[in-house]
């Protein structure tokens, strides 16, 4: 028996021109117009790379930045409070105070960032926490953080503590109470004017006071108006 001859293998040029001429009642030596076309769609076909059937990749987007989170200091205070129990059982407050910030500027009684400062007679120290909601480049960064801590002293009139208790009135209503004795006025002449609260105890008098103060500081203050911060009543202009 005889071996058959072994097939070449044909090209695929070879392959497109026999089925060109098929396709078109034309020999494999010539080509119509319409040959000519079909001989370059399937040349496209056979040349696409597979990898073009897959679809592109979409990149995932940026979560959206957190706006701004402005507070009373009430509230400020409270989330400060927690963070100080877990410093000290019997960490107690002495001032509250508000920092300003570009994005806070402390109108209507609310801050961007509030600091509070305790002091425990257990540790015999003294420690700050700051709350922040601030989206500042300068600010602290966002929630509660500690302070650096420092020794206690009793009996310095910069550090009386005072009960959480007579905290009964927020800051944005020792703002109304401000308001009424001068600070509308100052704001009707530069609504621009930062707006600052303390908050802390008076050994004179034993009151709880906020300290509203029109300005960037108390040094340059515009006006500072004491309110008392257990009734509401206002106590006095102090500049």
């Amino acid at each position: 028996m005889k071996m058959r001859d072994v097939v070449q293998p044909r090209t695929f040029s070879a392959v497109v021109a026999q089925t060109a001429g098929r396709g078109n009642g034309v020999r494999s030596g010539g080509c119509t117009p319409t040959g000519m076309i079909g001989f370059v769609l399937l040349a496209i076909l056979f040349f696409s790379p597979a990898c073009e059937s897959n679809p592109p990749v979409t990149p995932e987007a940026k979560p959206e930045a957190k706006p701004t989170e402005l507070l009373t200091g009430r509230a400020g205070f409270q989330k400060a409070f927690i963070a100080a129990r877990n410093y000290a059982i019997d960490a107690r407050p002495f001032r509250i105070e508000s920092i300003l910030t570009t994005d806070g500027n402390g109108h209507d009684g609310k801050s961007a960032v509030w600091r509070a400062s305790f002091a425990s007679a257990m540790q015999h120290g003294v420690k700050p926490y700051i709350w922040s909601g601030s989206t500042a480049p300068d600010a602290p960064s966002r929630g509660v953080s500690p302070g650096i801590e420092d020794t206690y002293n009793p009996n310095n009139s910069s550090t009386q503590i005072f009960d959480p208790g007579f905290l009964k009135v927020d800051s944005d209503q020792a703002f109304n109470e401000a308001q009424k004795h001068g600070g509308d006025k100052v704001l009707e002449k530069d609504p621009a004017t930062p707006v600052l609260y303390i908050c802390d105890w008076n050994h004179n008098t034993n009151e709880l006071v906020w300290h509203v103060i029109y300005g960037e500081s108390r040094d340059v203050a515009k006006l500072t108006v004491a309110v008392n911060a257990s009734t509401g009543d206002f106590i006095r202009i102090e500049k």
